[in-house]
Formats: C-alpha cells, sequence, structure tokens
C-alpha cells in the first residue's frame, strides 16, 4: 500500500488501479517464493565453495593417516582425504534437496488473489515467465495458504546445518590438546580473558549453535502450520521470522565452515601417532587370516582377539609382538602377517571403490574437481 500512494504521488488516481486482481495474500505468497528462491541460488553457490575447499584439503591429504572412529572410539586407520571427503558427499545431497525445494517453491501464486481466484480476465502465463516461474498453481486456495515450500526451504537448511555441526564438532575435538590433529588460526579461534594459554574454537562452536537456531525455524513453522484450515490465517505472518533466521544464520554458519576448512592446518604426526593407539589394525590381522589360512572369520575375530588381549597384557602395539607370541594363539601364522600390520600398509589395502586407500581417494577427488567445475 506504501508503493501504491507513493505512485499515485506521481502518477495521480491511476494508481488505484495498481491493486486490480491483487490481494495481500497472494502478492505476499508470490513475493515469498522469489525471496527463498534467490537464497536457495544463494546457499547453492556457498555449498558449492564448501564442496571446493573439502576437495582441495582432502587432495593435499590423501594419504595422511588419520584414526577412524567409531563410537568414538578408535576403529581402523583411513586418510585425512577420505574423512574430508565424507562431507563432500553430504554437501552434495543437501545440494539436490535445495534443488527440489527450488523446484517446489519456482510456482506462480499470483492471480490467486484473496482465496478464490478473480473474475477479471488476467493472463496468469504471462507473470509466470516474467517472474521466471516454472508456472502458475492450479489451484487458489492453495495459491495463498500453502507454505510447504518454506516447510521444504527449512527442512534443507536444517539438515544442511546438522552436516556443518558435525563437522564443527569435530574441529572443536581436533583442535583439543588431547587431540591435537588441526589447529586454527586467529581468524577462526579466540584467547580465553584469563588463560593466555587457550585457543578457543569459537566459529565451530558458534555453527553448532546455529544448527540449533535453524532446527527450531523449522519446528515453529510446522507447529504454526498444522492446525491451520484454509486458506489464509494471520497465523502465517510467522512464516517470515523462521525463515529470515534460518537464511541468516544457515548462510553464516556455511560460509563460517568454508573459511575453517581453508584455514585448518593438520598435524600429521599426531594424526598418524592416534591412528596408531587403540590396535587400529586389528581387523587387517583378521582378514590375513581369513585370506591366507582360509578360517571362518568368526574363528579369525576370535583369534584376533586374543592377539589384541596380548598386546594389551605386554603394553605394546600389535606389530610390536614377536612370530612366536602370535604363533601361540594361532599356529598358522606366518612372518608374512607383519606386511599387513603397519598403518600404511592397512590404508592402502582400502582399495574398494569409496574406500580409505590414498588411491581410491585421489580417484574420488578427480571425480569431484570435475563436478565441480
Amino acid at each position: 500500500m506504501n508503493v501504491e500512494a507513493r505512485l499515485k504521488e506521481l502518477v495521480g488516481d491511476a494508481a488505484g488501479r495498481l491493486h486490480t486482481a491483487r490481494s495481500r495474500n497472494d502478492q505476499v505468497a508470490t513475493d515469498f517464493r522469489l525471496w527463498i528462491r534467490d537464497e536457495i541460488d544463494s546457499l547453492d553457490g556457498g555449498l558449492k565453495a564448501f564442496q571446493r575447499a573439502l576437495v582441495a584439503r582432502a587432495s593435499a591429504h590423501a594419504a595422511t593417516v588419520m584414526p577412524g572412529f567409531t563410537h568414538l572410539q578408535t576403529a581402523q586407520p583411513v586418510t585425512f582425504g577420505h574423512h574430508l571427503l565424507a562431507y563432500v558427499e553430504m554437501a552434495s545431497r543437501d545440494r539436490a534437496r535445495f534443488a527440489a525445494a527450488r523446484r517446489t517453491v519456482n510456482e506462480n501464486a499470483l492471480g490467486s488473489a484473496a482465496l478464490a481466484g478473480t473474475s477479471f480476465a488476467i493472463d496468469r502465463d504471462q507473470t509466470s515467465r516474467e517472474l521466471g516461474f516454472s508456472g502458475a498453481m492450479r489451484n487458489s486456495l492453495d495459491g495463498v495458504s500453502a507454505r510447504d515450500f518454506a516447510l521444504e526451504f527449512l527442512s534443507a537448511c536444517a539438515i544442511m546445518c546438522t552436516h556443518l555441526s558435525r563437522l564443527a564438532e569435530e574441529i572443536v575435538l581436533w583442535s583439543s590438546p588431547q587431540f591435537r590433529f588441526i589447529q586454527l588460526s586467529d581468524a577462526f579461534s579466540t584467547g580465553s580473558s584469563i588463560m593466555p594459554q587457550k585457543r578457543n574454537p569459537d566459529a565451530a562452536e558458534l555453527v553448532r549453535a546455529k544448527c540449533a537456531r535453524v532446527t527450531g525455524d523449522l519446528m515453529t513453522l510446522l507447529g504454526v502450520m498444522k492446525g491451520l484450515p484454509l486458506a489464509y490465517a494471520k497465523d502465517m505472518q510467522e512464516d517470515k521470522q523462521a525463515v529470515f533466521d534460518a537464511a541468516d544464520c544457515a548462510a553464516l554458519s556455511l560460509a563460517a565452515m568454508t573459511g575453517m576448512v581453508e584455514d585448518l592446518q593438520a598435524n600429521e604426526v599426531a594424526m598418524r601417532r592416534a591412528a596408531g593407539d587403540g590396535y587400529s589394525t586389528a581387523t587387517d590381522i583378521a582378514d590375513w587370516i581369513v585370506r591366507v589360512l582360509k578360517k571362518p572369520f568368526r574363528e579369525a575375530h576370535h583369534a584376533t582377539g586374543r592377539i589384541v588381549a596380548m598386546a594389551e597384557q605386554r603394553k605394546c602395539r600389535l606389530e610390536d609382538l614377536s612370530l612366536g607370541e602370535l604363533q601361540s594363539v594361532e599356529p598358522g601364522i606366518t612372518a608374512d602377517i607383519h606386511s599387513v600390520m603397519t598403518l600404511d600398509a592397512s590404508v592402502a589395502s582400502r582399495t574398494s571403490f569409496g574406500g580409505t586407500a590414498p588411491a581410491q581417494v585421489h580417484e574420488q577427488v578427480r571425480y569431484w574437481q570435475e563436478q565441480l567445475k
């Protein structure tokens, strides 16, 4: 109405025709769709930059050995590059979700008027073309009352932020003195007000918190919409606050995580040392027994468990056990088993498609470099 009033100052009473065949209901719904469409395009560009940063780091650390975890317990050695590429895959699915949300949002509500359409001979196909929509919505009630496009956008934001939060949590862990896997510069960490030795990963911690806000925004709009009859109700004005907040948080979190990936410095020595702890090559011993001695895996598993118990009792690493000690558990073991007990041998052996072997990591890096051109 402010636009109409200003237009009247400029052109006179003809400005009153501006609202012909229109309602605030369909105009707001249309503007909201246009706004979300632009945000999706912006976030997709941010996700692509995030992927490129991860791929660049993965390429540099395709052979950097680190512990892989399950239950946050040392499981098997992997490469840092392989670990980072997991987030590239997540971001790819995030982009697919935003692309699907864009298709949902890219329909034209203009012409639905208040709820029933209009008696004026308007051309909804023309406005759809002018505004870049794929077409006009087929039901005027749905045109003014649908907010599933906003929910779909919020859902994609929440899932993306959940992925970012998982990486943020890992950065918090990795940068701690207990891990020392990475170090962030002062651009993404701060000192303590009283403890001069501290370097707090504040940016990563804030990304974790932003994720909670975005998830809350999704829950807010779901709660608003679940009890509304058709068509428009004033409750629906609450959609803006949730969507605008989620978009801001998502964009900021994405930019921060991209910056942290580009900024972090990997401590390869600490990663390798940690990968050697926790008997992470135990599975390689079991696999060797199956492959060479033709034993059932369950039997090999039990034998390897006794070997690990022996190493724990001796307070040594698996590769430090003598051949005689290994044969006391499984007489068929030969000196060849030592060839699979090193960290490098372990990761190099995981050559299955999508595995952690450096050769596979390089192959996946090449794939993503091509996809992200």
